[in-house]
């Protein structure tokens, strides 16, 4: 069982790639939701890949010196909060075992205690408090697999939304299944990805919910591309955007 720290002053943020890349704003949102705790939010401008592509593939030497590359930034010992279940679990987790016996194990253990999803930091460091300030409505949350069963923020993500008074949260059917996406395996097994993408956006669409939610804008990026395709009115969103525009902060 994780410990959790008492409340810092500063905080890292890890916005991830595709963040970066497609919705920009989505860190934004996440980082006002930081301050707004009395945080300063330290952005370093210099931060890139995790290197989660090359270590699913195998490409371990090469995963490693995007990982060295890094943490080579973040020199404070500050938290680090991660906008991405599957980002956070490459760091938290899989840093470790690309270290392992390495002469800097030590150092990337004490790296990896730093790393936080960005709603268990929230919820378990934060202690934060919502007050939903939006019309009633519904949504559905996916969270993706390495949010759920690496880095349990399935459960803080659930949390947050159960705090907003006027919104109703729908469950989807196998709501535990993989939207297909895995990084580079929808690349590696396009086929496979499409049926299971096909078969989340039809459980996701039955719940008739007003939108969907996901901490991860790799699902969102595979879930939506799939949705506009099929022609589906539905579209979904970061949840720190979502929370943030319940909240009143946009």
């Amino acid at each position: 069982m994780r410990i959790y720290p008492a409340k810092p002053t500063k905080v890292y943020f890890y916005a991830t790639c595709l963040v970066d890349m497609f919705d920009p704003e989505a860190g934004l949102d996440a980082i006002t939701l930081l301050e707004q705790q009395g945080l300063e939010v330290i952005f370093i401008e210099k931060q890139t890949c995790c290197g989660q592509p090359a270590y699913s593939s195998g490409y371990d030497k090469e995963a490693k010196q995007v990982a060295q590359s890094q943490m080579d930034l973040f020199t404070e010992n500050w938290p680090v909060v991660v906008l991405s279940g599957s980002c956070g679990g490459m760091m938290h987790h899989h840093y470790r075992r690309l270290f392992k016996d390495d002469e800097n194990q030590v150092h990337v253990d004490a790296f990896c205690d730093r790393v936080f999803e960005l709603t268990e930091f929230l919820v378990n460091v934060c202690r934060v408090k919502l007050n939903d300030k939006g019309e009633s409505t519904s949504v559905v949350m996916h969270t993706s697999c390495a949010a759920r069963r690496e880095m349990n923020v399935h459960v803080t993500a659930t949390q947050l939304l159960t705090q907003l008074d006027n919104v109703e949260i729908r469950e989807q059917s196998y709501e535990t299944e993989c939207c297909g996406f895995g990084g580079t395996f929808a690349v590696r097994h396009p086929n496979i990805s499409q049926a299971m993408v096909e078969d989340k956006t039809r459980h996701l669409s039955d719940t008739r919910a007003s939108e969907f939610v996901s901490a991860d804008w790799g699902c969102l990026l595979n879930i939506n591309g799939a949705l506009e395709y099929q022609g589906k009115p539905m579209r979904g969103r970061h949840l720190a955007s979502f929370l943030l525009e319940r909240t009143g902060g946009k």
